[in-house]
């Protein structure tokens, strides 16, 4: 098991690397941060040479990445370019604002998915879950940025029922969280029923019904703990998916966390911010990737010689 964890560990440091030399060489082609902080006007060489020379940019590029890596390690991720401030400070703001929008989604995609996904595999063939799959299918064909505009268009705009924007109290999360949901819901939902018509027609089903236990405790009691297990592994898989995902709809909703960071860095070319957002949102994926991989090997013994 050691060397299990050891080569995932390993993989996980690369993937990490990779991942920065990427973002580190490719936000490096969408131009000269110092002509944005110049604003333009009469700006003469030496002046924009000096901003680089300020900001470290002179350097070779593979000295900026080592000394990024360096300061990645320590915690620290360097100064904005618009004011200077920490960029770990900037992150540990919009941080908590991304993981409580991420966690809130998926416990809504749960509590929409499970009930829905077992209703259908129930009713097998039926109109009702004929009707779910459908529905299923149409939010799947969703993007999540045109389902935002649109709530934003029906609830605040039409309706006046919610703010549009912010985060200024708890109506503030049900558009943005809903608007995850129903793309998570729309493939939990399908996982759902899938498994509960794979657990359904076990054998152990079948005699749970022919000892009079009512459907409600054969179902939610019997087949549903048991439809679990791949539901739980893949919301694991689903969270370090919607971290990244969610960028897009907390620009949409102008929400304070990372996406709306991130956002802000490219309109600014503020290098060190969108680094160091990017890093840090690779960083949840590979860590949340990294421990379900673990959970695997722990209860599989098979996947440790993958």
């Amino acid at each position: 098991m050691a060397g299990f964890i050891l080569k995932r560990l390993l993989q996980a440091v690369f993937v990490v690397l990779a991942v920065t030399l990427i973002v580190s060489f490719a936000i490096r082609l969408s131009g000269d941060p110092a002509i944005m902080l110049m604003g333009g006007g009469n700006v003469t060489e030496q002046d924009l040479q000096n901003i680089r020379q300020s900001l470290g940019l002179e350097r070779p590029f593979y000295v900026q990445y080592l000394s990024f890596l360096g300061g990645m390690v320590r915690g620290d991720f360097g100064k904005s370019f618009m004011g200077g401030t920490p960029v770990s400070m900037l992150i540990a703001n919009a941080l908590p604002a991304t993981l409580l929008l991420a966690f809130a989604s998926l416990l809504a995609s749960i509590v929409l998915s499970v009930p829905l996904g077992v209703y259908a595999a129930v009713n097998r063939g039926r109109w009702p879950d004929q009707m779910i799959r459908i529905l299923s299918l149409v939010g799947l064909s969703f993007p999540n940025f045109w389902l935002a505009i649109m709530m934003v268009l029906l609830f605040s705009i039409v309706l006046g029922l919610l703010p549009p924007s912010g985060m200024e109290g708890p109506e503030s999360f049900v558009m943005p969280a809903l608007t995850m949901a129903i793309i998570l819901t729309a493939t939990n939902v399908r996982l759902v029923r899938t498994s509960m018509l794979e657990t359904l027609s076990q054998q152990y089903i079948m005699v749970a019904r022919s000892k009079g236990l009512r459907d409600r405790v054969v179902l939610y009691k019997h087949a549903l703990r048991n439809s679990a297990i791949p539901l739980v592994t893949y919301i694991g898989l689903q969270f370090g998916g919607l971290i990244g995902g969610i960028v897009i709809v907390e620009r949409v909703f102008n929400w304070p966390g990372m996406g709306t960071l991130a956002f802000d860095a490219i309109s600014n070319r503020d290098y060190p911010v969108l680094q160091g957002t990017i890093t840090v949102l690779a960083l949840f994926i590979v860590l949340i990737n990294l421990l379900v991989d673990i959970a695997y090997g722990l209860i599989d013994p098979r996947i440790r010689t993958e």
